[in-house]
């Protein structure tokens, strides 16, 4: 009689023998990063359009179209991940699409450090989901998915760039900076949570 038995771990999703009931395939997992991280860079794209709405003619508007840049091409990645892979993006578009430009023209509206407040945000809440979206994929996948895992941090290290530009330009002598950035973080994890499931 065989009596060997293998060690495998039933919290990883890569192994579909192992898995609970209701847990995420690793594929499922997968989808799931690309579907909200395009999500995310939506929704950054259209904060920094906001800005500029209100923005854009000062002396503050190169910095923020230059951060408005580099989240366009963010955006592109992510686009062309949804279509190669075959992921169906979050049905949460729309609210993201007008909420973004919400945020970002309403803190623009309060001023150039409000606006970097914004920006410090989002971004510090964004680096620390990349950094545990690559940790998460290294475990689940191995080197199987090696380029999206240094997509994320390539990305995430941008995103990281952008809060230390907010800092540069006063975001956190903002009014009210932390009740402000507070309440935004909050907004940002559930938009993330949301995007992730819907």
């Amino acid at each position: 009689m065989n009596t060997k038995h293998t060690t495998q771990n039933p919290e990883s999703p890569k192994d579909p023998e192992s898995r609970r009931p209701g847990q995420l395939t690793r594929k499922q997992a997968v989808e799931r990063m690309i579907r909200v991280d395009h999500a995310g860079e939506y929704g950054a794209h259209r904060i920094y359009q906001g800005q500029l709405a209100i923005m854009g003619g000062s002396h503050h508007g190169p910095v923020i179209a230059e951060m408005a840049e580099q989240e366009a091409e963010h955006l592109k990645v992510f686009e062309d991940l949804i279509a190669q892979r075959r992921v169906r993006p979050t049905a949460l578009l729309p609210i993201w699409h007008l909420a973004g430009f919400v945020l970002g023209a309403g803190t623009a509206l309060m001023g150039k450090r409000a606006a970097m407040a914004c920006t410090i945000a989002v971004e510090e809440v964004i680096d620390e989901h990349y950094t545990r979206q690559a940790g998460t994929l290294k475990e689940i996948s191995g080197d199987r998915d090696e380029q999206l895992c240094e997509t994320f941090l390539r990305i995430g290290e941008e995103e990281q760039q952008h809060r230390d530009t907010a800092i540069k330009h006063g975001g956190r002598q903002a009014p009210g900076y932390a009740l402000l950035s507070g309440g935004i973080r909050k907004g940002t994890r559930l938009a993330i949570w949301l995007s992730e499931r819907i």
